[in-house]
């Protein structure tokens, strides 16, 4: 029951979140001091890519990097800042799925540990069970053998008596 709800609620949350960043990205711009903080970001990030893909297309990497305008350096933070966000929200629902899978598993192998010691200690229980019925048993059969050899005398005793008796009418 839990895990459809989760599940659901994860997909909200996701979903929630893109408005949200919608609403930074639109906010970003507006703000004096985090305007500038990221456009700064922007540059940086717009150096960055450039070089890397100067490297993979092999161009020479020491030529100087023309900056972005400041309103295209504005809205490439924004969609960096929203994107960035939708991002980490995603990835802690996907952090705490997995921390609450292997908690989980982690409950689920305990109890196979348990369960099996349980098998265990039952396995061992029924061997002492057995070992005691098989000497219970094997005094039982000294026991038989005791009286089978005692009956047997008064058997012979007795037949021996009735053979006299026989024998003097």
């Amino acid at each position: 029951m839990i895990l459809p709800v989760f599940k659901l609620g994860t997909l909200a949350l996701k979903t929630f979140c893109k408005p949200i960043a919608n609403r930074l990205k639109k906010e970003a711009g507006l703000h004096p001091k985090f305007r500038q903080i990221i456009i700064n970001i922007a540059q940086a990030n717009h150096r960055l890519a450039t070089n890397m893909q100067r490297r993979i297309y092999g161009h020479s990497t020491e030529v100087a990097i023309r900056p972005l305008d400041e309103e295209k350096a504005v809205q490439a933070a924004a969609d960096l800042l929203g994107e960035l966000f939708v991002f980490s929200v995603a990835g802690a629902a996907v952090i705490f799925e997995v921390q609450r899978s292997s908690r989980s598993e982690a409950r689920k192998e305990e109890q196979q540990r348990l369960e099996l010691e349980a098998m265990k200690q039952r396995d061992e229980d029924l061997m002492r069970e057995v070992k005691r019925l098989r000497q219970k048993l094997a005094e039982l059969e000294q026991l038989a053998k005791g009286r089978e050899l005692i009956g047997a005398l008064n058997f012979r005793h007795a037949y021996d008596s009735e053979n006299e008796k026989a024998k003097s009418t």
